[in-house]
């Protein structure tokens, strides 16, 4: 980043800012990429010095290394700190003339990104004071040029609630400005999906319902909700996971080759591959779609036991599109499970050979797996003949991991968005209509649940869900791998 910039990080003592962005910000910095003049505020009602916010940011790097604390110190001293309430207009004021410093120590209006670290809850509110104090426009009324938006998800908790978000930022800032943050499209290997799929001629004849049998998408987390009651509580899953990762590994696997790799092409090839995902109606919610909770959710902190909230989802979808007409998708995502774990596996039909029939085949074929967490990589299954003087096959796995092949594991997601930010690119974020399609497919369930008497299920904690997730899947001949 060459040009000067500010971002000013909404809710800044939280987790999402301690945790993630602070961090990859740091990281970047130590990599040069930040450029000269830089100035990050945090905006936050606690009542903060400069030097105390420092330190509470300094906190989340967690290093002892003398080398790191040195280029700690050089790069806080361009943090900053402005108290202030989401709802009070003093703060916002107060932020002004904060940013006119930096804009008149540079000599000129800097990029302003403003980073909406909050709970959605906040969203509309601050939304509204950027645009009645103009802090919207930038530095120069009416300018478009030096101001963006990060907005974190869930965006929305409905399809309505989503409308009524992008509406209002419709009327703030223009589509250009706004960048709306799934960190999951920052991960190296759902990056890479596009250039697995189209740079390597062996799989892309082959993507398709002739040859695939089905697509496995797991996510899957060891930990519970984790003290984030408040937050996770009434929103569940469905929401919290599958309407964005989950809809979004999905477009990796079904959508088409982009004409070119620029970012409208890439993004009208996501969205082409949501709108196609079908609709689950309301009636069919109970045959296709099992929700859980784990045992000992409601005793949970600040978990309201009048809630219907899950945490574990698992579904059966069909992406109507002639190139994956007819090969069912299963998800399956769950927290408080047996394993960290997010992957994509392709399934491809079982095609043994004549001449290996009477030796018998391996009941699973080839599997193309994409592991996203916790080791990102790709391995292939294949079918082989075990070593011996008689003939009997087995499959074997072949795998690469980014880390072994490449020594390291690529971009950290958040260094990836941000920098994409700075430099205003938007192609691994959720444009409107990708988010307004996901929604619909969403809404359909929740609908279905509402009209439901059903409660969650219940599994127990360190299990892949109840027995209903395995019925989901095995009725049609197929296991969870």
């Amino acid at each position: 980043m060459n040009s000067s910039f500010v971002i000013i990080i909404f809710g800044a003592t939280g987790d999402l800012a301690k945790n993630k962005l602070t961090p990859a910000l740091f990281s970047l910095y130590r990599q040069n990429q930040l450029g000269q003049e830089f100035y990050i505020v945090g905006f936050a009602r606690r009542d903060f010095t400069n030097e105390a916010f420092r330190e509470l940011m300094r906190k989340s790097i967690h290093s002892n290394n003398t080398y790191y604390q040195s280029e700690w110190k050089k790069f806080s001293q361009n943090l900053y700190y402005q108290r202030g309430l989401f709802d009070e207009q003093q703060g916002y004021q107060q932020l002004i003339q904060k940013l006119h410093t930096f804009d008149a120590k540079v000599g000129a209006c800097i990029t302003r990104v403003f980073y909406l670290a909050t709970p959605p809850d906040n969203y509309e509110t601050i939304l509204n004071y950027l645009s009645s104090t103009k802090l919207s426009e930038g530095c120069s009324q009416g300018s478009a040029k030096w101001t963006r938006l990060a907005i974190e998800k869930p965006f929305g908790k409905d399809l309505e609630t989503a409308r009524n978000l992008d509406k209002k930022l419709a009327e703030i800032f223009e589509e250009k400005q706004i960048f709306r943050v799934d960190h999951y499209l920052g991960k190296e290997t759902v990056q890479n999906m596009i250039a697995f799929r189209f740079a390597n001629g062996i799989f892309e004849p082959v993507w398709n319902k002739e040859h695939i049998d089905h697509v496995q998408i797991i996510w899957g987390e060891k930990k519970g909700i984790s003290g984030r009651g408040k937050f996770f509580d009434g929103v569940g899953l469905l929401r919290d996971v599958a309407q964005n990762h989950l809809m979004q590994l999905v477009a990796a696997v079904a959508m088409e080759q982009p004409r070119s790799f620029e970012k409208e092409a890439i993004r009208d090839e996501r969205f082409n591959a949501i709108e196609a995902i079908r609709c689950i109606k309301p009636e069919e919610v109970g045959k296709l779609v099992v929700r859980a909770q784990y045992k000992g959710y409601l005793e949970e902190k600040d978990v309201d036991p009048n809630f219907v909230t899950e945490t574990f989802v698992a579904l059966k979808l069909c992406v109507d599109t002639p190139r994956f007409e007819g090969v069912p998708f299963y998800l399956r995502a769950g927290k408080n499970v047996d394993k960290n774990e997010v992957k994509i596996s392709i399934v491809f039909k079982q095609t043994c050979h004549i001449l290996f029939k009477e030796y018998g085949c391996p009941e699973e074929g080839n599997v193309l797996t994409i592991h996203i967490q916790p080791d990102e990589g790709i391995g292939m299954r294949v079918v082989a003949k075990v070593p011996g003087s008689t003939l009997s096959l087995k499959t074997v796995d072949m795998k690469f991991t980014y880390a072994s092949e490449f020594g390291t594991k690529g971009s950290d997601a958040y260094e990836k968005i941000l920098q994409d930010i700075l430099h205003g690119d938007q192609m691994l974020f959720n444009r409107s209509d990708e988010l307004e399609s996901s929604w619909e497919f969403i809404n359909q369930i929740l609908l279905g649940w509402h009209k439901s008497s059903q409660k969650p299920l219940i599994y127990e904690p360190g299990t892949w869900g109840p027995k209903e997730a395995l019925d989901l899947i095995e009725r049609d001949g197929k296991k969870w791998l």
